[in-house]
């Protein structure tokens, strides 16, 4: 996997979402040099890591990454807040602080989780990836940005980005898909050792913020920032606010730590 490192500091790692790369913090990265050592990782099959032969997998991503990287707050928006938790609650001595940005233990409704997407809307997308792939990311990035204040800016770095460092592979963005409806991670929850930081726009409309309350509410330590007028990529629309977030809990895992 292609890993960028700039900055200096204390480590914090940040994995991005589904059918994107690590370009799409580039102006979160530079808020954030000053203070850390950032570790902007490209996913496999994405952006600098398109010719990886490592699964769109949680176990192997998380161990290739673990084995990389230095002990670490870890961050990761939307799909990558998956592989972010699932390494907080498998490898807690490599995770010292966890912040879900836009992101949920299970993303899709089911019959005990009312707060996900509709199962039939991924099932949708998987469909469309098929059909049109190209038109079916133009849906998703649609999504992601509706809601924000800044909706047609938002759209325009997505799009921008998307395609920045070469097209996604087909077949990992439909192994993006099936990760995001199938994994749930709730049963880790109440077990996470470290400080967390739930991160949610509050007009997101792919990640209900009130799904983020809720999975906040099993975690021992857990803090809730909602971003007002943002939507499921508040790093765009509201950097500066999302990096004074990260700040802040930075301090508060480094007072944890004391």
């Amino acid at each position: 996997m292609r890993i960028d490192t700039l900055g200096q500091g204390p480590d914090l790692v940040l994995l991005h979402g589904w059918a994107m790369h690590a370009g799409v913090f580039a102006g979160l990265a530079e808020r954030l040099a000053a203070r850390f050592t950032v570790h902007l990782v490209d996913l496999p099959g994405h952006g600098g890591s398109r010719d990886s032969t490592l699964p769109l997998a949680l176990e192997p991503v998380v161990d290739a990454l673990a084995d990389r990287l230095p002990p670490a707050l870890w961050a990761g928006w939307s799909l990558g807040g998956l592989f972010a938790l699932h390494a907080a609650a498998t490898r807690p001595a490599r995770v010292r602080g966890l912040a879900m940005v836009c992101a949920s233990p299970r993303f899709v409704r089911g019959d005990d989780w009312l707060l996900g997407m509709s199962p039939e809307i991924f099932r949708g997308f998987a469909l469309g990836l098929r059909a049109d792939y190209r038109a079916t990311l133009e849906r998703f990035i649609a999504l992601e940005a509706f809601g924000s204040d800044d909706a047609r800016h938002e759209m325009r770095m997505l799009r921008g980005e998307v395609f920045a460092r070469g097209e996604p592979a087909a077949h990992v963005l439909a192994d993006g898909l099936d990760l995001l409806e199938t994994a749930d991670l709730r049963r880790a929850l109440p077990a996470l050792s470290m400080p967390t930081l739930w991160l949610a726009g509050r007009r997101d409309r792919l990640v209900d913020p009130r799904a983020m309350h809720a999975a906040a509410a099993q975690v021992p330590q857990a803090e809730v920032v909602v971003v007002e007028h943002a939507g499921h990529a508040p790093f765009l629309t509201h950097g500066d606010e999302v990096a004074a977030a990260i700040g802040r809990f930075a301090d508060a895992v480094d007072g944890a730590g004391r």
